[in-house]
């Protein structure tokens, strides 16, 4: 079931994704496309496969069967550092950041300017974008909240200058206030062209940020289509989102 899209350019396409774990598959012909520039958002309730796409697209998990192309490579099976090295950052959920490491040494330590352009994403404009995290720069990993290290997080994908983001339970377990931080910061990087692929549960916020939205469903897309026809169709949140 589908809605009618808009096409765009292709960063990012998989298509006929089949995956899993040894005898037990997960995915099952699954075809996702992300534009230059735009913001989609992956929604399904738990177990419902968007983990294990994730990890395929970030080459933790090999397909069973299917290709991923990110611009013009292959990259389907690949290790995950020959994807990041091509442009794809992942924010995973727990965000694991280094709880040794300052705030300002992630944002150095990983810091990897795009070849053949200024940096754009410099220390100075990750704390512009996070200011909390200027007041908390010489704090080490472990001494930040939740919020905070999601944050870090965030900061730490983009100053390795990412063509594709990917948020995975962008704002799980955060508190509201904090929540609408990094919304805030999403729709920031969207007004400043950035391409993000965005798992999370909260569908109202999702809605003015996201271009598109794709549904999982047992390991299958079930819907797909822009903001206003998931708004209008508030059936689908029942059925599939469980809201």
């Amino acid at each position: 079931m589908s809605a009618t899209t808009t096409t765009t350019k292709a960063l990012l396409e998989a298509k006929s994704i089949e995956a899993g774990y040894g005898a037990s598959q997960v995915l099952f012909g699954i075809d996702l496309t992300i534009g230059a520039g735009e913001v989609l958002a992956l929604l399904g309730r738990n177990g419902m496969g968007k983990s294990t796409l994730l990890k395929v697209l970030t080459g933790t998990l090999a397909p069973m069967r299917g290709s991923v192309h990110f611009g013009s490579d292959a990259i389907g099976g690949h290790k995950p550092d020959a994807i990041a090295r091509r442009g794809v950052a992942i924010v995973p959920e727990g965000r694991h950041v280094f709880p040794n490491l300052s705030v300002e040494e992630h944002l150095r330590a990983f810091a990897r300017p795009r070849p053949g352009s200024a940096p754009r994403w410099t220390v100075e404009a990750l704390y512009g974008l996070f200011p909390r995290l200027a007041e908390r720069k010489a704090n080490a990993g472990n001494q930040l909240s939740g919020g905070e290290q999601q944050m870090l997080a965030i900061a730490r994908a983009l100053s390795t200058h990412p063509r594709l983001l990917i948020l995975d339970e962008a704002t799980e377990g955060l508190a509201p206030v904090i929540r609408e931080e990094i919304w805030h910061c999403i729709a920031t990087l969207k007004a400043e062209g950035e391409a993000i692929l965005v798992v999370d549960k909260y569908v109202q916020r999702l809605l003015p940020l996201a271009d598109r939205h794709v549904i999982l469903e047992r390991g299958r897309v079930v819907w797909q289509g822009d903001s206003a026809a998931l708004d209008a169709d508030r059936s689908l949140w029942t059925r599939y989102l469980g809201v």
